[in-house]
């Protein structure tokens, strides 16, 4: 079947799920755009319901299991996409959750802990991260973004399906942790913190970030294992989330390698 207005109820639909957050939650569905982005989502078992695809831009070199299929005139498409180098497809997939439970059978897990994110751009490349750094977990504890925000998708360039994504309360993280001989480590600008390079990350150890406006709540001062920092050695005395997280995991790597 092919798509030709921009009115089609189809159409009209799709773009409800890439605006807002509440149609994504009702319907349990998200948009996902791009090519590659398409490929890791059906790669690491994300469930499709539809696909749109512009012939004329999609080179055929996905295989795409047998759903609701939908071929778009360019107008549509170019309606549809916030991108035109998208590779000419976009797909409405099933959310999905993981819970903590499932890291239980991680050996020696090395995770990142978000306090408040609520940037969906700093998630997304803290995402990009953590994939390339084969981070086990990222787990947000106050959860202010929705993970499946098209601008979550598009920043992480669809590493957003390559990692494992939790959100849960920062007390049932930390009884997670302590319960399974986890060290958590929360990041503070503070003058008895110690150095990130001082700290041994070779065992189990979890690494909590905060927001940049406000930084971590208490809560991670008083029940950490320890508190730590990037040394600064400029004027200015932080740095932006994702980069803080850039730099302290690969210390972990660097450490595990």
């Amino acid at each position: 079947m092919q798509i030709t207005s921009t009115q089609n109820a189809k159409i009209k639909q799709l773009i409800k799920l890439q605006q807002k957050s509440r149609e994504r939650k009702s319907t349990n569905s998200f948009v996902v755009e791009g090519l590659q982005e398409n490929r890791l989502a059906l790669a690491n078992g994300f469930k499709p319901k539809q696909f749109f695809v512009q012939e004329d831009l999609y080179d055929d070199s996905l295989a795409l299991p047998k759903v609701e299929t939908y071929q778009v005139t360019r107008e549509v498409f170019d309606k549809i996409a916030y991108r035109s180098t998208t590779g000419g497809i976009v797909g409405v997939y099933e959310t999905r959750h993981f819970e903590l439970d499932s890291l239980k059978e991680k050996a020696n897990p090395l995770m990142v802990v978000l306090e408040a994110v609520e940037k969906p751009g700093n998630l997304g490349a803290i995402l990009r991260t953590c994939d390339a750094a084969q981070v086990d977990a990222v787990i947000v504890c106050n959860r202010l973004v929705d993970f499946f925000n098209p601008n979550v998708i598009r920043s992480s360039v669809g590493t957003l399906f390559t990692n494992t994504l939790i959100s849960c309360e920062k007390e049932d993280l930390m009884n997670f942790c302590q319960g399974n001989g986890i060290s958590v480590y929360a990041t503070f600008l503070r003058e008895d913190t110690q150095s990130l390079y001082d700290v041994d990350f070779k065992k189990s150890s979890a690494l909590v970030f905060g927001t940049e406006a406000t930084g971590l709540s208490e809560f991670w001062a008083e029940n950490a294992d320890a508190t730590i920092k990037i040394p600064m050695l400029g004027q200015v005395d932080s740095l932006n989330v994702s980069n803080a997280v850039a730099i302290s995991v690969y210390e972990a790597v660097r450490q595990r390698t």
